[in-house]
């Protein structure tokens, strides 16, 4: 079943998946080299309870944390820990929030300190692919298109596109239909119509698009050892042009300063 969102609907979602950005732009204050993935999740868990919301992630599914936080080779769903983060990292931070009964989701994946130009080009990649496919996103498309625009770009830098994980519609649940893959064919799928709200999210790997999940039962990581990227927006589907709910001008801020 697809729910439809009224506008009033759309703009309490803005504020929810604003109050991730702004979460998102809080941990990125703290995201050097020698901090712990907990200590960040301890930060946002804070600050989006001060913010009169409650974190989305914790307890879902039995999942015990605030954040994802996968680093390198974790492709998603990383449970914060007492790993000390290191120079030349890349860490996948994926935050949600439950505000006024909606949900926010999105991901950012962070340098920390100074990382290797292949890194870099692999993020690069990865939050370009993500804008091609947001750009797919309007009333009277499909969602194959979007996932073709993902996978295109991605490809074209001779990275691979995970398959076992997609993105999703969002409301007020966390995983509403339909499912997004970040692959797929112009013209099929689902036709998307105005009000719709969706997250999109490539998973991005250097190497083969293959995974696999650890023993902990959430870390996905790449088969081959090889890094990945993520990043999410939440999307209205409208006529003509996106309404992308999201924004990572919070975190260029802080970033910029640094």
């Amino acid at each position: 079943m697809i729910y439809l969102k009224t506008d009033e609907e759309i703009e309490l979602l803005r504020a929810s998946n604003m109050l991730v950005s702004k979460t998102l732009a809080e941990v990125a204050k703290f995201i050097e080299p020698g901090v712990t993935t907990l200590r960040l999740d301890t930060i946002a868990e804070e600050y989006i309870r001060s913010n009169g919301a409650i974190p989305a992630f914790k307890g879902y599914g039995g999942f015990p944390n605030t954040l994802c936080t996968s680093v390198n080779d974790q492709v998603v769903h990383g449970i914060p820990s007492d790993y000390a983060l290191q120079e030349g990292d890349i860490i996948s931070v994926d935050c949600g929030v439950v505000l006024n009964g909606f949900v926010g989701d999105s991901a950012y994946t962070f340098a920390v300190g100074e990382i290797s130009a292949e890194k870099k080009r692999l993020c690069d990649f990865t939050r370009e692919s993500l804008e091609e496919g947001v750009r797919q996103a309007i009333a009277g498309k499909r969602v194959g298109d979007i996932g073709w625009a993902v996978q295109t770009k991605a490809e074209s830098g001779g990275y691979s596109v995970v398959r076992t994980l997609v993105g999703h519609g969002l409301g007020r649940h966390m995983h509403e239909s339909p499912e997004v893959p970040n692959y797929g064919r112009r013209g099929t799928g689902i036709r998307m119509n105005k009000g719709l709200v969706i997250c999109i999210e490539p998973m991005i790997n250097m190497g083969v698009k293959q995974t696999r999940t650890l023993n902990d039962g959430w870390t996905v990581i790449t088969a081959d050892g090889k890094p990945s990227a993520h990043y999410e927006y939440a999307v209205a589907v409208r006529e003509g042009k996106a309404d992308v709910l999201t924004t990572f001008e919070f975190i260029n801020e802080v970033l910029q300063k640094r």
